[in-house]
């Protein structure tokens, strides 16, 4: 739903944070989720780490909606799954975000949403939305668990996935009729 981009966006740039350059965050330089890569390749030219940390989130916004929000077609999606699949895409990559999600509904993985998808998801209403938006978190942590950083940031990333759990229900409990 379009209109929970704002509520998104705010919640995934607290989850993310100021200036980071982590040397176990295979992301390098970072700045409000924006890996320096990501930002190069948005802008067209090198940045250097004064570029990086000087950025605000309205330079960010029109990349996390384009790259992120409109690649997992999260208008598309009922609202409090939305936010899910938006912070996953941010936190894990928009080809990740679906694929958690697709595979979870059990339609084929291939990391972009299509029909298929889309009818998959709207079999789910009231409370089984709600165990949508749990299974998905669930998912999204058993992958994080995967991960070889997980030793380093795995207490971060449970702490973040469960603020993202309570906030997606909260907002699918109130997009209801």
């Amino acid at each position: 739903m379009l209109e929970n981009l704002d509520r998104a966006l705010a919640h995934t740039l607290k989850e993310e944070g100021g200036y980071v350059n982590h040397p176990s965050d295979p992301g390098g330089m970072t700045n409000l989720g924006v890996t320096k890569r990501v930002w190069e390749e948005w802008v067209g030219h090198p940045v250097d780490e004064k570029q990086m940390r000087a950025l605000v989130a309205a330079d960010v916004t029109p990349l996390y909606q384009r790259k992120y929000w409109n690649a997992t077609r999260c208008s598309d999606l009922p609202a409090g799954l939305d936010l899910c699949v938006f912070d996953t895409a941010v936190n894990s990559g928009p080809g990740r975000a679906v694929k958690l999600l697709q595979t979870y509904i059990g339609v084929a993985a291939d990391g972009a949403i299509g029909n298929k998808t889309l009818a998959a998801i709207d079999q789910f209403k009231n409370q089984a939305l709600i165990d949508l938006i749990n299974g998905y978190c669930d998912s999204r942590q058993a992958f994080l668990a995967g991960l070889p950083t997980f030793g380093t940031f795995g207490k971060g990333w449970t702490a973040r996935v469960e603020r993202l759990r309570a906030e997606a229900v909260e907002l699918a409990g109130q997009s209801r009729p």
